[in-house]
């Protein structure tokens, strides 16, 4: 079966480990009470990683702009095509989405992004405390419909693995 390039098989899992990282992060700040050094340097940190991931998801969708996915195997349903084609297109939205939406939540709150604490990042709006929670909840939802469509890939995949027995995961393991 034909596999992913390897610059796409990199990209892949490289991406899905910071987005696990950023996850779990921002799990973790969020419930630090209070306004601590700990919590303020976790916060830099998910901001970092999510920085991190846009310009990578960039690379990404530019390498798979130019370098077709491999082809299904011919004994998969149309159905499931259509349905890993749509899962696919939704984590390619949230993989820009969210990062985008952390980063404008952040500006509404009055907190510019520097990226790794050395390169400010470009202010596109003024603190808005009316826009500030919206985009927290957006942010939010977005991050818990990535969790979702995340472990649905995670199932499919498995169950290509070890129901089908279809060779479709190992076109993307390293």
């Amino acid at each position: 079966m034909e596999r992913y390039t390897k610059p796409a098989i990199l990209l892949h899992w490289l991406i899905a480990l910071l987005i696990i990282a950023a996850f779990s992060l921002g799990l973790t700040m969020v419930n630090i009470p209070g306004l601590t050094p700990t919590k303020l340097k976790y916060f830099s940190w998910h901001k970092w990683l999510g920085v991190t991931v846009l310009a990578f998801a960039c690379l990404r969708l530019l390498w798979r702009l130019t370098h077709a996915a491999p082809a299904y195997p011919a004994q998969m349903p149309r159905w499931q095509q259509s349905a890993a084609h749509a899962l696919h297109g939704l984590l390619y939205i949230l993989i820009f989405a969210i990062p985008i939406s952390g980063y404008f939540y952040s500006l509404a709150a009055g907190v510019p992004v520097v990226y790794l604490g050395l390169y400010p990042l470009p202010v596109f709006i003024d603190p808005n405390p009316e826009l500030k929670p919206l985009l927290k909840l957006v942010h939010y939802w977005l991050n818990m419909t990535l969790l979702a469509a995340f472990c649905l890939h995670v199932l499919a995949a498995l169950k290509h693995q070890f129901i089908d027995r279809d060779g479709v995961l190992k076109r993307i393991l390293p």
